[in-house]
């Protein structure tokens, strides 16, 4: 899909929920993945809409579904579904816990807006932005559903992040979680441990050691602060950090900076002190694309104006 402009889809997705799709602000953003014109109002039967392959949320609060539920049985649904017709139905785009808890209310039909001619790569972009602006993934399913679309579709992290309203730096500190042992996303998947601990982890090349120190955040419910200063001190002692008669002259502040490094750049930066006013910053990076991330993050510009 050829991009037009930087604009961002994520500022005109709720005027498309609404269900009034054109005379809005956001109708031209919106312009940019459906045409407004062609986007009909139908009453369409529950079981003639197929799920949306793309739809980037594992599973719904079963509270917040069944208030859902309660709100539809009472005042019925406010807002119309998004679906695209395809050969014997019709496939949801945007409005998932909307026709769950219709079907769960006993609706036989739902209103709907019928775009056509909308591609896969829109219909991904605009799941990512339904459950990001109104009802939040947990990490692991954003980071999930990040990577998918980039394997999927490719692009730049920055691409992506213009496309759905998002630092790239946050993209990129989403899509590194994925680099955790698979326990260790589980717990974060079930708000055991918060993102911020989980990117702290990082910090740990070892894996064994990530799932320890883990189970020590959970279990002795350390802050993120706890948890960056203890993978710090790590790191430190580490096989490749400077000796110890160099790292003797690092500073507090020097500590707090390379955090803050790590933050901004989503990375495990290392500043190695090796004698007075002097040493390293170390950038590591683990494949062209978080490469190409790192540079645009530092210097402010796409990666493709850099190399041309």
């Amino acid at each position: 899909m050829a991009r037009k402009d930087k604009r961002r889809l994520g500022r005109g997705i709720e005027t498309l929920l609404t269900g009034s799709l054109s005379g809005a602000p956001e109708a031209e953003l919106l312009s940019e993945v459906a045409d407004l014109d062609a986007a009909e109002f139908q009453w369409i039967p529950v079981a003639q809409i197929e799920p949306n392959p793309y739809q980037p949320r594992a599973s719904i609060n079963p509270t917040e579904l069944q208030s859902l539920v309660d709100s539809i049985k009472q005042h019925g649904i406010l807002q119309p579904v998004i679906v695209k017709p395809i050969e014997g139905g019709y496939q949801l785009i945007a409005g998932e816990r909307r026709l769950r808890a219709a079907e769960l209310a006993g609706l036989q039909t739902v209103p709907a807006r019928v775009i056509p001619d909308v591609s896969d790569q829109q219909i991904f972009e605009l799941a990512i932005v339904e459950n990001l602006q109104r009802s939040d993934l947990n990490p692991i399913e954003k980071a999930r559903a990040f990577k998918e679309y980039l394997d999927r579709f490719g692009g730049t992290l920055s691409d992506l992040a213009r496309r759905i309203g998002l630092d790239a730096t946050t993209v990129s500190n989403f899509i590194r979680l994925l680099d955790l042992p698979p326990e260790i996303q589980k717990d974060v998947e079930l708000g055991k441990l918060s993102m911020g601990q989980a990117r702290a982890l990082l910090g740990l090349k070892d894996p064994e050691q990530q799932l320890d120190v883990a189970k020590r955040v959970v279990v002795e419910r350390w802050s993120v602060r706890k948890v960056e200063k203890y993978v710090s001190s790590v790191r430190r002692n580490s096989e490749d950090r400077p000796t110890a008669g160099r790292a003797a002259s690092r500073t507090p502040h020097i500590d707090r900076i390379e955090d803050l490094l790590c933050q901004k750049l989503g990375t495990a930066v290392q500043v190695q002190v090796q004698r007075k006013h002097r040493g390293k910053i170390v950038i590591p990076y683990a494949s062209e694309e978080e490469f190409e991330r790192i540079v645009e993050t530092i210097l402010g510009r796409p990666y493709e104006e850099l190399v041309r």
